[in-house]
């Protein structure tokens, strides 16, 4: 690899780095939001998101033309500072993978909230367990018509 495709490949990667690091930092603000009462950070958070994720797989694309272009199967097999990189992006992206998952458990979590408490005000009858692990269903007069 010559050297002006090695340099290309470290920015390429540094950019990434740097799109990592900053969705790292929307993710976990992103998680202050959902455990907050306020929808519209939440909203603002998820496009945050959605934008810094575009700009990682562009940065992908082209980091994985310039590997092509140099006869390279992928940034690994380059070593040096182009494998010492690759790992910080790899450690960064793994961290916000897990960052993801937490923020999409959080979700599912308040979804489930929102599903009971809307049927308790519909007056449905909720499904809950008995001391056998059993499932049974348990009459509630609806709040509404309380």
């Amino acid at each position: 690899m010559n050297q002006d495709a090695r340099r290309n490949l470290e920015d390429l990667l540094d950019r990434e780095i740097e799109a990592a690091r900053l969705l790292s930092t929307t993710l976990a603000a992103e998680r202050g939001a959902l455990t907050g009462t306020a929808p519209e950070a939440v909203q603002q958070k998820a496009a945050e998101k959605i934008q810094l994720l575009e700009m990682i797989e562009r940065l992908e694309r082209e980091r994985r033309a310039v590997c092509a272009q140099t006869g390279l199967d992928d940034a690994p097999k380059a070593g040096g500072k182009v494998s010492e990189r690759w790992r910080s992006l790899m450690e960064l992206m793994a961290g916000c993978r897990a960052a993801n998952e937490v923020n999409g458990y959080i979700i599912h979590v308040r979804q489930n909230q929102v599903r009971q408490l809307m049927d308790i005000l519909r007056g449905t009858t909720p499904v809950t367990y008995g001391p056998q692990g059993k499932t049974f269903a348990r009459a509630l007069r609806a709040l509404a018509r309380a």
